[in-house]
């Protein structure tokens, strides 16, 4: 057996140049389907993924109508072209279990209560695959939901970390996802200090957990900051051209499954 190949060099930086507490670079355009109630795109690192938004609309079938409040419908699906093996188009059981986290992470942020007897769909098309599809999914689904006019008690980001070589590091891609040993995608309101989705794979110390989970909250709340500004660009820019909201992080500042 092949020796396990180093995620992480004698100084600390990883396989793609970041440090350990560094996101990768992100990209954020809010509004980009014409034909959807609300739309988003955002580049995570080489994910590229594009969320849309339907409703609140009609229920079909009428037999899941809900009389108190809007039902909550998410779907996750890999273009076959996303990785490096073709997929097969047929949603995958990976794919049902993400698309349940997904409308488990979003839920507790819409105010569904005040759409009884609708639904609101919300799709994720992952285009491109890198490590990490599953957060980055909830932060661009939440930025369609608000673009849709949605009622909401909070943005909802996305961010994962886990732990390379015995390192716990932030936001894995999918070389470190597939080869460290820990994977822990977080997800939360930051304004109202929530979480909504929080999935641990691996083997952690207290003291590692305790450290991966409050990195992949600091982490959140940088690409929070970069909701809002993609937010902002989308409704307050008035006469400027929309552009995608983007960062590189440097020297541990956001600038950003898995």
């Amino acid at each position: 057996m092949e020796p396990r190949r180093k995620l992480m060099d004698e100084n600390g930086v990883r396989l793609d140049g970041r440090k350990w507490d560094e996101l990768r670079p992100i990209k954020m355009q809010v509004g980009t389907l014409k034909n959807a109630d609300g739309s988003a795109y955002i580049e995570f690192g080489k994910n590229k993924i594009m969320a849309a938004v339907y409703g609140p609309k009609e229920v079909h079938p009428k037999h899941e109508v809900l009389p108190d409040r809007a039902l909550v419908r998410a779907r996750y699906h890999m273009a076959p072209f996303s990785v490096d093996e073709r997929k097969n188009p047929a949603p995958s059981r990976r794919e049902i279990e993400i698309s349940k986290v997904i409308r488990e992470a979003l839920e507790p942020a819409l105010v569904v209560e005040e759409y009884p007897r609708t639904a609101i769909e919300v799709f994720v098309e992952v285009l491109q695959s890198d490590g990490g599809s599953r957060v980055a999914g909830i932060t661009a689904a939440s930025l369609a939901l608000a673009d849709a006019g949605i009622n909401m008690r909070d943005l909802v980001v996305g961010v994962s970390s886990g732990i390379i070589d015995g390192q716990v590091v932030l936001d894995l891609d999918d070389a470190e996802d597939k080869e460290g040993t820990g994977d822990m995608p977080v997800a939360q309101m930051p304004t109202l200090n929530q979480v909504t989705l929080l999935q641990v794979d691996g083997i952690y110390t207290r003291e590692n957990f305790q450290k991966a989970f409050e990195l992949a909250l600091e982490g959140g709340k940088k690409v929070y900051q970069m909701q809002r500004a993609a937010l902002n660009e989308r409704f307050f820019a008035s006469g400027q051209a929309e552009a995608p909201a983007d960062v590189e992080p440097a020297g541990g500042e956001a600038g950003g499954e898995s």
